[in-house]
Parts: C-alpha cells; structure tokens; sequence
C-alpha cells in the first residue's frame, strides 16, 4: 500500500514557476481549461478597449458631445482602454499560468499602471459625481461654475494624484525598505506581489473608501434633489424641461455606473484589508476571482451607455455607417429627439 502511494506521488511531483530556491509553486491546468480562461481573458479585454476607444472616438469627433462631463467621461474611458491594453493581457498570463515570467522591471512597471488605473478610474468617478450634483442640485449657476477649464482641472488632478501616489510607492524605497517589514516572510520568486501587505492592505482601503463615501453622499443628495424637481417638471418651460430631464438622465446612468463599480470592486478591497490582518489567507483563485471581477468595471461603463444614452446609440450607429465619412456628421445633434 505504501508502494503504491510513493508512486502516485512520483507521478504528480510538484511543479514550480522556476528551478531556483524560493521559486512560487505552479499550478497546472489541463489545456482546455487553460484555453477556455484564455478565451474569456480575450473576449474581456476586446469588450473593454473596443467599448471604451468608441466613448474616446464618439466624444472626441462630434462637437455637440464637448461638454465637462462628457470629458470626463472621455478621460475614463481612457484609463479602462490603457488598462485593457496594457494591464489585463499581462494580468491573463499570471492568473492562467499562476506564475510572473517577465521580469522584475516589468513587474513592478505593471503594477504601477494597474494601480494607476484603477485609481485614476475611483478619482474620476468620484469627479463625475462632484459635477452632477452641480448640474442637478445648482443648475442655474453650473454652466458658469463647472466649464470645460475646470473639468480639465479635475482631469488632471484625476491622473496626477494617482500617479503621484503610486510611484512614491513603487519608484522608492519604501516598499524594500519599509512596507516589506510588515511581511512575516518575503514572497516567493515569480509572484510579482510587490504592494499586497500589511501596512498596503491598510492604506489601500481610504483610497478606496473616501472617493466612494463622497460618491455615496453625493448621489443620496442628487436623488433627493432629482425627485423634487420631477414633480415640479410640469410647471417649467419645454426647453427647461428638456433639460433638466437630461441631466436627471445623466445623473440616474452615472449613478448605475457608481453602483456597479461598487459592486465590482468592494470584494477585492475588503479582501485585501481583512486579508492583511489574518495573514494572507485567500486562496490565489478566490484572489484572482477578486482582481479580474474588479477589472470587469472597465468593460461595463460603455455597456451601461448603449442603453442609457440615447445619444450613445445614435453615434454609434453613424460610426458604423457611411454617413461617418460625411463632413456633416460632426456636427449633428445627438440629443435632437
């Protein structure tokens, strides 16, 4: 009996990421399981950067779309495609293959665009929110108080701060020298965790919390303000109408886009927190389950807009038609019932 479990074991030995001491252990799928995540990878990652470089084209091309918010959205759309063409491809490779196989630079350059990213995506949403309560609860002063300057202004903090903040982290020595003290041990060679740790676990969790908060607040107060001025629609001019209906529009789709970020990415923060405090204790799948349902947010965005927006399906039926190629196309009105 004992023959024949030695042989069993002989027969499954176990797999590591590289032949050196230290080296991660591999696990192995059957290839069709390894093709069958491989494809779902794909097909994400399509859906993400084709979706998104379409809200790129569609405001960026037709002029009635130049609007703050829609610059906004713009500049979103950007982080998602970057992350979908930069990010999730190398991200595919480590979560199939369970192991890191392109180098150190390359780690931590991909771990700083990943958390750039997502960052830049919380710090925009968060933004965006700031601009509809200006638009539905002061909307006689927002066309003067959020214009395009300063929509810019928040484009660019959007993308500085992240920036900032992760290359503090990642481009210094804080995370060799100071974060890695919280770590009972180092990781293994081929992980390429360079930032999931204690002291990380728990300054990652405000970044987080604080931009949702403010969303959170800010879209309780919308709604409150959103519902009031419905009952009160009946009394303004059409055009007023028009437009405070828009914006109520708006404020209603961003508001699901909040809600599915949320929804997206409260399990990989939470998990991440908790997972700090009992010692790192989430098996790698329920981990990478976590970090590619968070990078699910990117793809839904665009999803949401084709059937909230009703000038989004409209651009996009004149993108996939001949009349894109008209020099009148750029300036058609989306939003002309």
């Amino acid at each position: 009996m004992s023959t024949v479990l030695n042989q069993g074991a002989e027969e499954h030995p176990p797999v590591f990421c590289y032949q050196v001491n230290g080296s991660c252990p591999r696990t192995v799928h059957p290839l069709d399981i390894q093709l069958a995540i491989y494809l779902a990878c794909t097909v994400g990652m399509l859906i993400t950067v084709l979706g998104n470089l379409f809200v790129v084209f569609a405001v960026s091309y037709f002029k009635v779309l130049h609007t703050p918010t829609n610059f906004l959205l713009l500049s979103l759309a950007l982080a998602d495609t970057f992350l979908g063409l930069l990010v999730l491809p190398l991200s595919a490779v480590r979560s199939v293959e369970s192991c890191w196989f392109f180098g150190d630079f390359l780690c931590r350059l991909h771990t700083y665009l990943d958390t750039l990213f997502c960052l830049t995506s919380i710090f925009h949403l968060c933004f965006i929110s700031i601009d509809r309560h200006c638009a539905i609860c002061e909307p006689l002063i927002y066309p003067s108080k959020f214009t395009v300057r300063v929509a810019f202004r928040y484009i660019l903090a959007g993308w500085g701060i992240p920036a900032a903040y992760t290359a503090f982290f990642l481009y210094t020595d804080v995370v060799d020298n100071g974060l890695r003290q919280g770590l009972e041990e180092m990781p293994c060679v081929g992980s390429c965790q360079l930032l999931f740790n204690k002291f990380w676990g728990w300054l990652n969790f405000p970044m987080f919390f604080f931009p949702c908060l403010i969303m959170i607040s800010l879209y309780v107060k919308i709604c409150v303000v959103a519902t009031r001025q419905a009952q009160q629609i009946n009394t303004l001019s059409k055009n007023l109408a028009g437009a405070a209906k828009r914006e109520r529009k708006a404020a209603k789709t961003l508001g699901i886009a909040v809600g599915i970020f949320l929804l997206c990415w409260l399990p990989f923060t939470v998990d991440t927190l908790v997972d700090s405090l009992l010692n790192f204790i989430t098996p790698p799948l329920v981990f990478d389950i976590f970090i590619w349902f968070a990078y699910f947010n990117s793809a839904c965005n665009p999803i949401i807009y084709v059937f909230s927006y009703r000038w989004f399906r409209k651009a996009l039926k004149l993108c996939l038609s001949r009349e894109i190629f008209s020099s009148r196309t750029r300036t058609i009105d989306l939003y002309q019932e």
